[in-house]
């Protein structure tokens, strides 16, 4: 089916400003990709209003951040404006831009690009002020029906945000992904810490390379593979799950939680591939021996669970090693931990190859 023009469908939907000359689109009738539930307490959060009694504080905070949302549209304004109103305060941090924390960040779609991705990026832009923003994205574009994409905050949740484009151009929603979403659940390094901009965590970059829904659920420092989780994403009908929370559990917790997560998961799902992902190297163990002792501990935990698993007859599981995710340069990290857009487009490069090979 032909996608209609918005305003064909509903003229009510377009708010023209005076002031800047635009027509103004909220997001929400446009249509927001990346969110596996729809029974959410507030339009942009991660997971479903009923979690808020299921899972720790911190994990409900975080879902409340955008990581891995974004919006998708077809027009042919030359001009791409957004305005934003922010959930927290806290714009930025010490290791990790407002761009990538609380800015927004667009792509085009392009079927004629070679290599990776159709898509190619053309602006970002960042918040000056808590907690309403305005910005142009692009300017001067070709006045063709561009489909295009724009990438939610990664560190900051999103209360209403609106597409503003030049008056009576074309805005239509893009073909719907009729495909199953691929599934990453996690820690601050699945959520997108520290990208520069949000569209460079690497299960942003991974759904452009294979042109795939996405669904990030990276908790910063609480992707702890808790059995609530599991039976979250058991709600979801992916194609593949992929889960790499190893680097905020201890060996023993690896130990312990990731038969459970995983058999909760199968039990739902049988043939659904679920990819388990070892804790990537960091950047200083070569170095330091009690970080190279840890991590490599935690490594063979995994290793041993997944081997348990397997002997036990779980199939379709699969395993991805860390040491080579981000490199072994020593030049992937802003901190030693968190991937710069290199350690990302390293990782995604690495993970990309095994999923296409599942889907």
């Amino acid at each position: 089916m032909k996608p209609s023009s918005i305003q064909k469908l509903d003229p009510n939907f377009r708010t023209t400003d005076s002031q800047t000359g635009l027509d103004w689109y909220d997001a929400q009738i446009l249509g927001v990709r990346g969110q596996g539930w729809s029974e959410t307490q507030r339009s942009y959060a991660r997971l479903p209003a009923k979690a808020e009694s299921l899972v720790r504080e911190p994990v409900w905070q975080l879902a409340q951040h955008s990581a891995g949302l974004y919006v998708g549209f077809v027009t042919s304004s030359k001009t791409i404006d957004v305005r934003w109103q922010l959930w927290s305060e806290d714009l930025s941090m010490p290791h990790m831009p407002a761009t990538g924390v609380s800015g927004l960040d667009l792509y085009i779609k392009d079927p004629n690009r070679s290599g990776g991705s159709c898509y190619h990026w053309l602006g970002s832009c960042h918040p000056q002020s808590f907690p309403n923003n305005q910005a142009q994205l692009v300017g001067q574009l070709n006045g063709q029906a561009n489909e295009l994409r724009i990438y939610f905050p990664l560190y900051n949740g999103i209360e209403k945000i609106e597409i503003g484009v030049e008056t009576d151009t074309i805005v239509e929603t893009p073909p719907v992904d009729v495909n199953p979403p691929i599934v990453i659940y996690g820690t601050s390094i699945v959520q997108g810490g520290c990208a520069s901009r949000p569209g460079m965590s690497y299960p942003a970059i991974m759904g452009r390379f294979l042109d795939r829904t996405v669904i990030n659920l990276g908790f910063s420092g609480n992707g702890q593979a808790e059995e609530e989780m599991a039976d979250l994403l058991s709600e979801l009908n992916p194609s593949v799950y992929v889960l790499d929370y190893c680097p905020n559990l201890d060996k023993e917790r690896i130990c312990h939680r990731t038969e459970p997560f995983v058999n909760i998961l199968r039990n739902v799902h049988p043939d659904i591939p679920i990819v388990l992902v070892e804790n990537i190297t960091y950047q200083n163990q070569s170095y330091v021996s009690s970080i190279n002792r840890t991590n490599i501990e935690k490594n063979l935990e995994l290793r041993a669970a997944y081997n348990r698993m397997r002997a036990a007859g779980i199939k379709h599981l699969l395993y991805i090693r860390g040491d080579q995710l981000v490199g072994s340069d020593g030049e992937a990290t802003v901190d030693g931990i968190h991937p710069t857009d290199l350690g990302f487009i390293r990782m995604a490069e690495s993970i990309t190859p095994i999923l296409s090979s599942l889907l």
